[in-house]
C-alpha cells in the first residue's frame, strides 16, 4: 500500500483549564499518530515539492450542545497544529488548520471549501491520509465517499492510539440511515442539522 502524502487529521475536543485551552487526550493522541506516521514515512531522496500535506481540522465539537466557541488561535485545529510544531513536525512536512468545524461532517467540507486539498488527486498509488481513532475511522471513511468521493484504497486508515475507547457504531449507523441518498454538500448538512435536532430534543425528553 502506497503511503500518503497528504493526511487529515480530525480532532476530538479541546477542555478549558484554569487558564488555557487543552486538547483532549484523545485529540493529543491524534496529533501523535501523525507525526509517528510521517516519521516511520520519511524519505530524504524526495524533493521539497513533494513535503507531506499535513491538515490538523476542527473547530469546537462542543457547539452541538450550545456551547459557546473557544477564541480564535485555541480552536482543535489551532492546538492540534501548534502540538505537532511543538514536535517538530513542521521540519518535515507542511501544516495547516481548519478550524471552523463542529462535526465530522463539516471537517471534509470545510477542509474542501478551505482549499486545502486543492491541486492534489487522489487514489490507490497517492492515497488520502485519516487520522483518527480506530473506533471513528469507519465513519469517516463513510462520509469521506460522500464527500470527496473517494472510497478503498484510495483513503489510508492512520489510527491513534490512547485517550478514549469510544462506542461509535450508533453514529455510524445513523449517518448510513439520514444520509441516504444525499450527496450535495448542503444537502448533507441540512441533514446533519435535522439529526442533531432530534437528538437534542430526544435527550430533553429523557
Amino acid at each position: 500500500m502506497s503511503a500518503a502524502r497528504v493526511l487529515l487529521v480530525f480532532g476530538r475536543g479541546v477542555v478549558r483549564t484554569a487558564d488555557a485551552w487543552e486538547l483532549t487526550p484523545s485529540s493529543a493522541a491524534r496529533v501523535d499518530a501523525v507525526v509517528r506516521y510521517i516519521a516511520s514515512h520519511a524519505s530524504p531522496v524526495l524533493p521539497d515539492l513533494s513535503r507531506p500535506r499535513v491538515i490538523f481540522s476542527g473547530g469546537w465539537p462542543e457547539a452541538s450542545t450550545g456551547a459557546a466557541p473557544p477564541p480564535a488561535g485555541e480552536r482543535e485545529g489551532d492546538l492540534m497544529l501548534r502540538a505537532a510544531r511543538a514536535a517538530g513536525l513542521h521540519e518535515h512536512a507542511d501544516l495547516y488548520a481548519e478550524t471552523r468545524s463542529r462535526s465530522t461532517l463539516e471537517n471534509l467540507l470545510h477542509t474542501v471549501e478551505d482549499e486545502l486539498l486543492a491541486g492534489r488527486a487522489f487514489g490507490p498509488a497517492y492515497p488520502l491520509g485519516l487520522v483518527s481513532h480506530a473506533w471513528h475511522l469507519p465513519r469517516v471513511r463513510f462520509l469521506a465517499g460522500k464527500v470527496l468521493r473517494l472510497r478503498g484504497a484510495a483513503l489510508v486508515d492512520v489510527p491513534a492510539t490512547g485517550g478514549e475507547d469510544y462506542g461509535d457504531r450508533g453514529l455510524l449507523l445513523a449517518a448510513r440511515l439520514g444520509f441516504l441518498g444525499a450527496t450535495r454538500g448542503d444537502a448533507l448538512l441540512r441533514r446533519e442539522r435535522r439529526m442533531v435536532a432530534v437528538a437534542r430534543l430526544t435527550r430533553q425528553v429523557r
